[in-house]
């Protein structure tokens, strides 16, 4: 990963799970989502597009942020995009951690970071709505919630394409109470 420099490419920060979590949420992700346009492993977006001019001040605030114990979540339902579907995931310690984020790039953050955090992994979009409505009813009827642990996050550059890895920080090590 490379070291902070001047760029004006966007960085998205995007929480990192447990393993077994991760590649459930991929196999869902290559099941669902239009193969064509997923260029992307799962994944649950804290910030979409920071800017990319401040990459040292992010960096701060995402390690920052992570000098707490590592925040525990759980998938708790399925929702429909209208063209696509998501799991939904609360997860207090990762919103305490964004809203950790959030106050130290206050006035830098776009209309869409500013908004409420409403975590999720998008499964699958770009498709017609009566596919949509097909898989949030197939993934509802087997749902079942899943308990995870973010174990850091990650930080990338955003250039029109795939992510590019920037730099990843840890949150501490729970104590034994770890799912």
């Amino acid at each position: 990963m490379s070291a902070p420099g001047p760029d004006d490419a966007p960085l998205i920060v995007s929480a990192v799970v447990d393993e077994p979590v991760q590649e459930a949420w991929d196999a869902l992700r290559r099941r669902y989502f239009p193969p064509e346009r997923n260029q992307l492993a799962a994944h649950l977006t804290v910030f979409h597009a920071l800017p990319g001019d401040a990459a040292g001040e992010v960096c701060d605030a995402v390690r920052d942020a992570c000098r707490h114990p590592a925040p525990h979540g759980e998938v708790v339902s399925v929702r429909s995009l209208g063209r696509g579907a998501a799991l939904v995931v609360e997860c207090p310690g990762l919103g305490a951690a964004r809203t950790r984020i959030a106050r130290a790039l206050a006035g830098r953050l776009t209309r869409q970071d500013e908004q409420g955090f409403r975590p999720h992994v998008t499964v699958q979009n770009f498709v017609d709505p009566a596919t949509a409505r097909a898989t949030v009813a197939e993934l509802t009827a087997g749902f079942a919630p899943r308990g995870f642990t973010v174990r850091e996050l990650a930080v990338f550059r955003y250039r029109g394409g795939p992510w590019e890895p920037f730099a990843q920080f840890a949150f501490e090590t729970p104590a034994a109470d770890t799912p």
